[in-house]
């Protein structure tokens, strides 16, 4: 049965493609209306009575018998006539940031352009600036835009694969019981972005060729030592060949980075990892730390998701979050959580409905009368304040300091140079308000580079100026690059594993934050949201006391 996104989704390439087509526009825009009131609502139109659907905000009786089609059939008549008579490359042309669907249909219907790659071709040689709307700047971001989309494509988020990932692995244990089934390679590392999914498996090839063969899957490669087929998810799952004798080595070698392998050197045959180690006189180190070989890469104290004792860095329905204030820390409690920061948009961020001085003190108010309700657990004031084009924060002095926290980061304007972005970057760190640098660059796994910064001297300066650097645990953001984790330990910075909560279903992403932090070798000593309540009071203390404010 079509859950909401599904739904929202429908009505939203409709619109789209009726933009495209260059059909009815009021029809077009009450269908994207519709897409946005359906994935805000908070219960599934499946489990309604069809007969309610049209009471719904955003939900006429036109739009709710489109909404009962699908959930009857599965399917949107009206979009699959849109659909069949749209090239694909077309439709494609929707996942390429910068083009609606305005541009999009004078690349079709003027340009004459029917694909991503004919459009790249064009733009390479600059036939876009012939047509309305196309300028040198347009034509350069669309290209840019083209070349990022191409090179991610058939790319997942962790996250958005693990779940396959994991029934996959537990259907293929079903299926061959009697042999040994291990997952490897980018996913048992926990990278990020995983560009497709291994197993080692003493199960006979044959055997594995037919049951993926008879389940719709396609061989893309075979040899004598693995196989790797492809079903309807556009997904590559590659299996290994081994047996009792060499299953260590060779999971041990398809789970680390060339440049871990390179420097361990023979790889000798093991039925084991720990073999392997044994022999070698080293401590085990986890796939999670096999990026490169380094002696000191064991698990010891890495932090875990039961690291966490707060939430940090959450919205509410006071700005752009999906819940109110109380609900949000009612869950968090339940959920074991000793405190919850409140950080919602501040007043520049009018698409997400960012807070006036007068809300401020208003959501002041609330929290102060919600936290008399509560024992052994406290809701902090915070704000994620824009940083502006000149670095500073979007509220006075006076109003800052109301805060008990105040999570600073760049929401426009991100693309800038690196001279640009280190100017407003290091702006707000030394602004002795700011506590917590969010989503350092501002990047979107598979869909936007961050803007340029020199990390050493951000790190540095964080440092200096005693404000901690968030590790953004969205899946789509995880960002600080945990890359930079190990300098930044080195160099004496705090980290926080922050959630960015939008709804209550955000706090689980925590999870994806500590797998990230694990590969930077984070413990929870260095990571400010694993500080107890008492402790987290005490470090706001001080670190206002430190700066004088």
């Amino acid at each position: 049965m079509p859950d909401n996104y599904q739904i929202a989704d429908m009505f939203s390439l409709l619109s789209k493609l009726m933009d495209i087509h260059g059909e009815n526009s009021f029809k077009a825009k009450s269908y994207a209306a519709a897409a946005f009131n359906i994935e805000k609502l908070p219960v599934q139109l499946a489990e309604v009575d069809h007969s309610k659907i049209a009471s719904y905000k955003g939900i006429g009786e036109s739009t709710a018998k489109k909404v009962i089609e699908i959930l009857q059939t599965g399917q949107l008549k009206a979009l699959n006539d849109l659909i069949s008579t749209t090239p694909p490359g077309i439709i494609e042309m929707l996942s390429i940031k910068g083009l609606g669907p305005k541009k999009i249909s004078t690349i079709w219907k003027e340009m004459e352009i029917e694909s991503i790659g004919e459009l790249l071709y064009a733009c390479q040689e600059n036939r876009l600036m012939l047509f309305k709307g196309f300028g040198e700047k347009t034509q350069a971001n669309v290209k840019d835009s083209i070349e990022f989309f191409l090179q991610h494509k058939d790319i997942h988020l962790f996250a958005d694969i693990e779940a396959y990932a994991l029934a996959v692995d537990e259907k293929m244990k079903q299926q061959f019981p009697a042999d040994d089934l291990q997952i490897t390679g980018e996913f048992r590392r926990q990278m990020e972005i995983i560009h497709q999914l291994e197993w080692v498996t003493t199960a006979d090839a044959n055997s594995i060729e037919t049951f993926f063969t008879t389940n719709n899957f396609s061989v893309v490669e075979k040899t004598d030592t693995a196989i790797t087929v492809k079903g309807p998810e556009n997904i590559l799952l590659r299996f290994y060949f081994a047996n009792k004798t060499n299953f260590g080595s060779i999971l041990f070698t398809t789970s680390a980075s060339e440049e871990f392998l390179t420097a361990w050197g023979n790889v000798a045959e093991a039925a084991e990892e720990t073999i392997l180690f044994e022999q070698k006189g080293v401590s085990f180190i986890p796939s999670c730390l096999r990026e490169e070989f380094n002696t000191s890469n064991s698990a010891v104290d890495l932090i875990q998701p039961s690291s966490i004792k707060g939430i940090i860095h959450s919205h509410s329905n006071w700005s752009d979050g999906g819940e109110t204030i109380e609900t949000m820390a009612r869950h968090a409690q339940s959920k074991g959580f000793e405190y919850l920061v409140i950080s919602d948009h501040s007043k520049s961020a009018g698409y997400a409905n960012g807070l006036s001085v007068e809300r401020i003190e208003q959501q002041h108010k609330y929290i102060d009368e919600l936290n008399k309700q509560f024992k052994n657990f406290r809701i902090f004031k915070s704000i994620e304040a824009d940083i502006l084009g000149d670095g500073s924060l979007d509220y006075e002095d006076d109003i800052l300091s109301t805060f008990d926290l105040v999570i600073a980061s760049v929401h426009s304007n991100l693309k800038m140079n690196e001279e640009k972005a280190m100017m407003r970057v290091m702006n707000a760190i030394e602004n002795p308000y700011t506590t917590i640098l969010g989503h350092m660059t501002g990047r979107l796994l598979l869909s936007r580079n961050g803007y340029p910064l020199d990390h050493k001297k951000i790190i540095d300066a964080c440092v200096a100026n005693s404000v901690v650097i968030e590790l953004n645990a969205h899946p789509r953001r995880l960002d600080i690059d945990w890359r930079w984790i190990p300098y930044a330990l080195d160099k004496g910075a705090l980290i926080s594993i922050d959630p960015d909560a939008h709804e209550l279903s955000g706090y689980d992403d925590i999870r994806y934050g500590v797998l990230a932090a694990q590969k930077g070798r984070l413990t929870a000593s260095k990571n400010l949201s694993s500080f107890s309540l008492n402790e987290f009071e005490d470090y706001l203390m001080d670190v206002r006391r430190e700066k004088g404010i």
